[in-house]
């Protein structure tokens, strides 16, 4: 059964071919309520698989995973200061999705190991292993802290399914069926927002983990898996080229930015830091 999944997750997701892209920097400006971009940056600069960037809480470092060879793919960092990467793994498994554990200064990642399971690790800022968090559950696809003890993820099941999953008490609660990839905690609440697609929309729920229940917030037309939910501007998108937020007024979908100008084909995951200084994104060439 792992294999049968793992085969089916890197069919549609990871493997096969990776896909080329590239991580690109920019700097916010505020001004008169208005937001605009600056200093656009490939931090990248090379024609290989780029992705899953993540801002270290101080804005200072990007983490993001890269693959030199199209098959394996380790954890990477950029200094924002001094322009520098810097490969952390270097390891013979496949780390993606790096992010920071809350209350603590460490990275988790899903690893795609020697038996081909797919589980959360644990590692110093350095890269330095440490340990591997929660080894009853793998099959992890995607996934996103809710707090220090409780793990949102993509669970490769058929269908795919999103769950919650408390790593002290083992308790594991199915959210839903064929949930998009992306998943967010909505800033000081327990709520958190996903969304469930079918072949022409996709719909926003916003899930209330106290009562175990969902409500609709929003829709939009069309297959797009990368999201955010920001503290300023709600929920935002990626579509093609841009950024749309929605408005909760009027509900409707609004340009936050669009990139066409530079040339970009398709932003497939972006993220700000924590203080909207700063803008990270890829952009995939297919």
């Amino acid at each position: 059964m792992k294999l049968f999944l793992f085969n089916f997750f890197i069919s549609v997701t990871f493997y096969g071919q990776l896909p080329k892209s590239e991580i690109w920097l920019f700097q916010l400006i505020k001004k008169n309520n208005q937001i605009s971009y600056s200093k656009p940056t490939n931090i990248t600069k090379n024609e290989v698989y780029n992705n899953q960037p993540c801002f270290s809480d101080d804005g200072k470092f990007v983490y993001y995973v890269s693959s030199v060879d199209g098959k394996q793919v380790d954890i990477y960092k950029y200094d924002i200061l001094k322009n520098t990467c810097l490969n952390l793994t270097k390891s013979i498994e496949s780390e993606y999705s790096p992010n920071f554990l809350p209350d603590r200064n460490c990275l988790s990642s899903v690893v795609v190991e020697k038996d081909s399971v797919q589980r959360i690790w644990e590692y110093k800022t350095d890269g330095t292993f440490l340990k591997i968090l929660h080894k009853e559950t793998d099959s992890v696809g995607y996934y996103c802290w809710l707090n220090s003890d409780t793990l949102l993820y993509y669970k490769l099941t058929v269908p795919p399914s999103l769950r919650s999953l408390n790593v002290k008490s083992d308790k594991d609660v199915w959210i839903c069926d064929n949930p998009v990839r992306s998943f967010k905690k909505i800033k000081n609440t327990s709520n958190f927002i996903y969304a469930i697609k079918d072949s022409t929309i996709m719909q926003f729920r916003i899930y209330n983990p106290l009562l175990r229940k969902s409500m609709l917030y929003a829709v939009l037309p069309g297959l797009h898996e990368d999201f955010i939910w920001h503290d300023e501007f709600g929920l935002v998108v990626s579509e093609n080229t841009s950024l749309k937020k929605y408005n909760e007024i009027n509900q409707k979908w609004e340009d936050l930015f669009s990139f066409t100008h530079l040339g970009f084909n398709k932003i497939t995951r972006f993220m700000f830091d924590q203080h909207t200084k700063q803008l990270v994104l890829v952009n995939d060439h297919k």
